[in-house]
């Protein structure tokens, strides 16, 4: 373990051997997502708190304190789920799973009708999922997608709907996909 010298505590570098075991000392970050206090039995002692121990007799308990922060278990979600573009979300913690956009739909309205129509069946399907209907540019559209985490983008446009296919990408992969309605489904369902 460590040992105490005349200038304080000797402090173990990453890569040196740890003293237990020999194996190498790895140093890693980390962040307090819930905590234990053990309190004793000072503040049960002051309230006169007591229960009946195995012999019926009056005894003071001992108290603890425990908590779990819910913003610290999302932000560890976000220290260990993002990149340079924004956070990764796991499905299960996401907003939405998946976000439909629209290129162009007040130019047309294919695009408008096509969109509301794979949202409706993607929530028919189960699956949470929202229309970006802000009527953005291509760019800021992704780049919001991408700084919020959603986890599976979905593109309706002009092109693709002459082509039978949807872009797809999901959040965590680095470049997007064509694909039919059915390969989609599949793709977020899993």
């Amino acid at each position: 373990g460590l040992r105490r010298q005349r200038r304080g505590r000797r402090r173990r570098r990453p890569g040196t051997a740890r003293a237990r075991d020999g194996g190498e000392l790895k140093l890693d970050r980390g962040i307090e997502v819930g905590h234990v206090f053990q309190l004793g039995r000072k503040y049960a002692e002051a309230l006169k708190a007591t229960v009946l121990d195995e012999n019926g007799k009056a005894t003071v308990m001992a108290m603890g304190c425990y908590g779990i922060g819910v913003s610290r278990i999302v932000a560890a979600a976000i220290e260990q789920n993002h990149d340079e573009a924004g956070i990764i979300w796991p499905v299960a913690m996401a907003p939405w799973q998946a976000v439909v956009c629209m290129i162009n739909p007040k130019q047309d309205p294919a695009v408008t009708a096509a969109a509301e129509a794979l949202l409706a069946e993607l929530q028919a399907a189960g699956i949470d999922a929202a229309l970006d209907d802000r009527g953005l540019r291509p760019g800021a559209m992704f780049a919001d997608m991408e700084l919020i985490g959603i986890p599976h983008r979905i593109v309706v446009s002009e092109r693709g709907l002459a082509a039978g296919t949807y872009e797809y990408r999901a959040r965590a992969a680095s470049e997007a996909e064509n694909l039919d309605k059915a390969g989609l489904l599949h793709r977020i369902t899993g």
